[in-house]
């Protein structure tokens, strides 16, 4: 990178104060910091003469965009006494290069698509793409936030981005990306602008206030790198303001004051805290840190970058070369990455995550902010899941020792369980809510002869299987559950039951069935529940993905074709459906006892001539 270019060097003069972000805008690519792959990308093309008809720059703001655009004009338009071609080695201001990078070559024209959207604009630059440029090279059209252009005038751009003449060149700025037409983004060489990250950014702004001869605190510049998320606009918005702001050399703690931020090393003091379950220790910092100005979502937010932090310390310990980081987050999160377990960082993160969120839209944030701390201090002193098993199992033995006790593995158990080793970053053992307040005590007691504190199946003996049996109503199939709906007068259980219902096992207690598709989200609860409202009994009802019989509708379905069938076999029936050509069989109805089964055999030219006396045609349906 070569030096910043000084005030004087710009403008050719004094001409009052300019922001810093304007005084020192890059001139030429070696300026460019955080963009290595568009600028190795551009120099090859450059050399081989590959040079594009349009680019498209995309990237969030203050990353250089626009500047980037004006580097581009000037390299395609640079001239000197002794460079007379495209160039992206700009030693010196070139006979255009001043007045490109001020914005007001006559060859350059610069639009704003926000305030410039619709297709009589585009119309306005069609009608100039066909005139040579007036002195420089190329003529050059850079329009920035393309993607506020409407559709028209998208549209009327098209076949002259695609076929430009050869003294015209394009260059697009957008920050929404997405809501660029694939038809233009196809036209384009497309690049994507990087976030700086924030050791390149510290160097930089360091690098100017030696330039401006302004001390700064390493601390500030870090605070000012970090709130600028990668956009070098910012960070030098940021810096202007904290050097006004300083009236002189500008510390850590007038740049945390100007932007609300808490102070990173009290940040960690209530990682500390929340981690070993010490809630008293945790509300009073986070109390005295808001008392002292800081943002309660801001609050949170640090704490949950610190929780990143020392998870990534955790399995990238070069992370801690990293030149935005104090050295009390170098230290201390190295010493936190090494005693933590994973489990409980990434338990903090989420409740970190979700807790911001509420805390931004509270009514009372400092209120919000407390109750995700106190969240995160309980859930610091539970037992961890290999504790909770090793408890179980002793409860059912028949233990009487308390969590915090020997099940729980001494005093301040479930802080170790939290942090994984007990420890604090200083190796001291690490204070658990159990020193602060008094320990609660948990039993375990086995309530079901089912419950088992092993995940393993335990054999049951004949003796328990038979008082099972006993104790639950005989179920045997989906016709039990229909007649039991049917008793209960539910119409609309017994239909879900016939329509979905597959089975597959029937036991005492417990009923295994497949579902069909379009079954209720809830139909396994209602069964669930309507055996225990009807029956006094929890069943457990349970679902299998293969293995389901026919459904009662498809049953009911199977034997209606088989009496069907079985129907147009019968002699008489035969007769009438041959003596009537076009007759069917609608329905067949079953005599509900003996007796009505006992009935004459009917001649079946009686039963023949009796049907057309009754007023029935060849072609009408006949039902026996």
């Amino acid at each position: 990178m070569s030096d910043l270019p000084e005030m004087s060097q710009e403008t050719g003069k004094d001409d009052g104060y300019r922001v810093l972000a304007r005084k020192y805008r890059p001139r030429d690519f070696s300026d460019l910091i955080g963009q290595e792959p568009m600028v190795r990308t551009l120099t090859n093309a450059f050399k081989t003469g590959r040079i594009a008809q349009a680019w498209m720059l995309t990237g969030v703001r203050g990353v250089g965009k626009t500047t980037t655009a004006r580097i581009l004009a000037r390299a395609l338009n640079y001239e000197t006494d002794e460079i007379d071609r495209p160039s992206i080695d700009l030693p010196e201001m070139g006979r255009h290069c001043q007045a490109i990078m001020e914005g007001r070559h006559v060859d350059v024209i610069e639009m704003d698509a926000a305030s410039h959207t619709g297709i009589d604009d585009i119309r306005d630059i069609i009608e100039q793409v066909r005139y040579v440029p007036v002195s420089a090279r190329y003529k050059v059209f850079i329009i920035d936030e393309v993607h506020m252009l409407s559709t028209a005038a998208f549209n009327g751009l098209l076949k002259t981005l695609e076929e430009p003449p050869p003294h015209v060149k394009f260059v697009f700025a957008t920050t929404e990306i997405r809501k660029v037409p694939v038809t233009i983004l196809s036209r384009t060489q497309r690049f994507d602008l990087r976030r700086v990250d924030a050791g390149t950014l510290v160097h930089h702004l360091s690098k100017i206030a030696d330039m401006e001869e302004v001390e700064v605190e390493p601390e500030a510049l870090a605070m000012i790198a970090r709130a600028a998320e990668g956009s070098v606009r910012d960070s030098l918005s940021i810096m202007d303001q904290a050097i006004s702001h300083a009236a002189g050399k500008v510390e850590g703690e007038t740049v945390r004051a100007m932007l609300g931020l808490a102070d990173r090393a009290r940040v960690v003091d209530l990682f500390e805290h929340l981690m070993g379950g010490d809630l008293p220790a945790a509300l009073g910092e986070f109390r005295s840190q808001y008392d002292s100005g800081a943002d309660p979502a801001v609050i949170l937010t640090d704490l949950a970058e610190f929780t990143h932090l020392v998870t990534r310390l955790r399995f990238v310990p070069e992370a801690a070369d990293d030149a935005s980081l104090s050295e009390e987050e170098r230290e201390r999160g190295t010493a936190f990455a090494q005693r933590m377990s994973v489990r409980a960082m990434s338990r903090a993160w989420q409740m970190l995550l979700k807790g911001i969120a509420e805390v931004q839209t509270a009514f009372r944030p400092v209120a919000a902010a407390e109750m995700v701390l106190i969240r995160i201090a309980h859930a610091a002193d539970l037992p961890n899941l290999d504790d909770a098993i090793r408890m179980a199992q002793e409860g059912a033995q028949g233990s009487d020792a308390p969590v915090g006790g020997p099940a729980g593995g001494g005093n301040g158990g479930g802080a170790r369980a939290m942090a994984g080793g007990g420890a604090t970053a200083s190796g001291q053992p690490m204070p658990s809510a159990a020193q602060s307040r008094p320990a609660p005590t948990m039993r375990l007691v086995a309530s079901q002869p089912e419950a088992k504190p092993s995940g393993r199946a335990q054999p049951q003996s004949d003796h328990q299987v038979e008082e099972e049996t006993q104790r639950f109503t005989p179920l045997e199939s989906v016709a039990d559950l229909l007649k039991l709906a049917e008793q209960r007068r539910d119409p609309v259980f017994r239909g879900n039951i016939k329509r979905f219902v597959r089975p597959v096992s029937f036991g005492p207690g417990r009923i295994s069935v497949q579902l069909d598709p379009g079954a209720p989200a809830t139909l396994v609860f209602d069964i669930q529940n309507k055996l225990h409202e009807w029956l006094g009994e929890r069943w457990t009802i349970s679902t299998s993905r293969e293995g389901g019989g026919q459904t009662a509708a498809e049953e009911e379905q199977a034997a209606r074709e088989a009496a069907l069938g079985e129907a147009a076999l019968d002699p008489t029936v035969a007769s009438i459906l041959q003596t009537f050509p076009g007759s069917r069989i609608v329905d067949v109805r079953m005599p509900e006892s003996e007796a009505e089964a006992d009935v004459e055999e009917i001649d079946a030219d009686a039963a023949a001539q009796a049907a057309k006396d009754a007023g029935f045609d060849d072609e009408d349906d006949f039902e026996t």
